[in-house]
């Protein structure tokens, strides 16, 4: 079963990449970098699963390339918070 298939299973999946990300010692900036281009991929190359996906999809493609950013970070930003 693919993390795509499930939302939580994404969100955990993402926080766990967050975390090993920020043990190998990369910077938050690099970190919300990564997650943009992570975002750019799916929202091209990658059929929403869920609902919870569809709607960020829609998001990030109305979105300008600055917002599509600041996607990335309150997603990177959800998932760390979330572990605390």
């Amino acid at each position: 079963m693919s993390v795509l298939n499930d939302y939580q299973d994404w969100k955990n999946f993402l926080s766990q990449r967050v975390d090993q990300a920020q043990s190998l010692g990369m910077d938050e900036e690099k970190i919300k970098d990564v997650a943009y281009q992570i975002g750019d991929y799916l929202a091209q190359d990658i059929d929403p699963k869920n609902e919870q996906e569809r709607v960020l999809k829609d998001l990030w493609d109305a979105a300008d390339e600055q917002e599509q950013r600041t996607m990335a970070g309150l997603m990177v930003k959800l998932v760390h918070d979330g572990n605390k």
